[in-house]
């Protein structure tokens, strides 16, 4: 009760800080009118556009009220159709969300890599740690389809890919949803780490693998040196697709947390990425496009999450030109 009293006295300071910058603007505009002084006209009119950026802030704040939007993320990619491609994809995907992430200066964490035969990745499992982190890239949840020349045709063929985005709220260690998983539950398996990481990975069983037998679900992590860290990072994300589990049947609405659960391949994408024949990113959602597509992958997705997050408020931003 007290961090969200915290949290809402500081909205409503907000709100006071903007209401006293519009009076004093409104103000200043009357007293340079009245004299014939454009400086002042001028500055008020700049003091308004700023203040109506800190509302349009505001605003934005509201559509991340969510109960666990505050929270980090937990992000599950995995290639869908599309073969090598569809594994190479994936990775670009893997390294667009770590780019963000730096970006907004969060912590970004690798729990799980599954390396694909040729390139790419065939999954990944990454945990993003800063406030508002599961807020922001629910927005990411679906079906991802890049359009390019594959480097891996020899005749140089136009390729489409598709890869899956999955985004759960890390509830870590909260108190408030504590879930209890019985020993009897759980199938443990102990393994040796692969891929690079020097010669501990290959002489030590560190990594590890949850299987929930009454529901199925099953877990891995192998980046940390240490067996039980890999499994207190376990239990964490199994808790997390518990709770997930948990949510799908009391609200019998899937869309709420992670989206519609649909096929990861053609016509099922929320989001596509072009690079040839032209240069384009398009939201299929929102309808928003945008022709940096190296600045989209490099991180840059703040634009698409907001269109995203003022659409499900009722709101749409205006053109991105």
């Amino acid at each position: 009760m007290l961090r969200e009293q915290a949290s809402l006295k500081k909205v409503v300071g907000e709100i006071d800080v903007a209401q006293g910058g519009v009076d004093d603007a409104g103000l200043l505009y009357e007293l340079g009118r009245d004299e014939g002084d454009e400086a002042s006209v001028r500055d008020a009119w700049e003091s308004l556009q700023e203040l109506d950026r800190r509302v349009a802030g505001l605003e934005f704040q509201r559509m991340l009220s969510g109960p666990h939007d505050r929270s980090g993320a937990l992000v599950s990619i995995n290639a869908g159709a599309g073969g090598v491609d569809s594994q190479d994809w994936a990775e670009m995907l893997l390294r667009m969300y770590q780019r963000w992430g730096e970006r907004h200066g969060f912590k970004v964490e690798v729990l799980d890599l599954q390396e694909g035969e040729q390139a790419g990745i065939r999954g990944a499992e990454i945990a993003i740690d800063g406030e508002y982190a599961y807020g922001y890239l629910r927005s990411e949840i679906g079906v991802h389809r890049l359009v390019r020349i594959s480097p891996f045709d020899a005749q140089a063929r136009r390729q489409t890919s598709f890869a899956s985005v999955m985004v759960l709220p890390d509830i870590g260690d909260d108190a408030d949803f504590d879930i209890e998983v019985p020993d009897t539950e759980l199938k443990v398996d102990k393994y040796r780490s692969s891929g690079a990481g020097g010669q501990h990975v290959n002489k030590t069983e560190s990594a590890v693998r949850l299987t929930h037998m009454p529901t199925g679900i099953v877990v891995a992590c192998q980046m940390e040196r240490s067996q039980h860290k890999n499994m207190a990072i376990a239990m964490r994300m199994l808790k997390a697709k518990l709770w997930d589990r948990e949510q799908q049947r009391r609200e019998q609405e899937r869309q709420a947390l992670e989206g519609e659960k649909k096929a990861i391949e053609w016509g099922s994408q929320i989001r596509s990425y072009v690079i040839h024949p032209y240069q384009q990113v398009t939201d299929h959602r929102t309808d928003l496009k945008v022709s940096q597509v190296q600045a989209v992958l490099d991180g840059d997705l703040d634009r698409f999450i907001e269109s995203f997050l003022l659409m499900q408020g009722g709101m749409l931003p205006e053109d991105d030109a």
